[in-house]
């Protein structure tokens, strides 16, 4: 039916039209919500706008990774909404996962457990993560460094 394919076309179109709008959007909401968690107390932000809170701090002196020293890691990542999007313990090194986890992890010590706020430019940017993470989304983490491999 061409009057319905016209519709559709129409619609297609009126979507594409409003995708700037939209993209526009998100980046409010995630901007006013770095915004909001960088005002809260205990909440440090660094120069590259990652930022964290310390939940549990490790034995004082413990180790640190470097950028390629593998570590086991707990983890939680959750999107603005407080959704989560993935959970696990893993063994990885810090140059071998996002930009804020890179970062962050070579902050932490072995025992450190944090809270991550990460912004889109330091977690998937514009290209997201499969259907879990949206283009653009700014991500929370809860990371522990269980143990600095060597």
């Amino acid at each position: 039916n061409p009057a319905a394919v016209g519709r559709r076309g129409a619609a297609a179109a009126a979507a594409v039209a409003a995708f700037p709008a939209l993209e526009a959007y998100a980046a409010e909401k995630n901007a006013d919500w770095l915004a909001k968690k960088g005002a809260e107390p205990g909440v440090v932000t660094l120069p590259s706008g990652l930022m964290y809170k310390v939940l549990e701090e490790g034995p004082a002196g413990g180790p640190s990774p470097g950028l390629k020293t593998k570590c086991s890691c707990t983890y939680a990542g959750q999107l603005i909404s407080g959704k989560q999007f993935d959970a696990g313990t893993i063994d990885f090194a810090p140059n071998q996962v996002i930009k804020g986890w890179t970062e962050a992890m070579q902050l932490m010590k072995e025992g450190d457990k944090w809270e991550l706020y990460i912004p889109s430019s330091l977690a998937y940017g514009e290209r997201g993560a499969g259907g879990a993470i949206p283009p653009g989304a700014s991500l929370q983490f809860q990371m522990k460094i269980n143990k600095v491999k060597g």
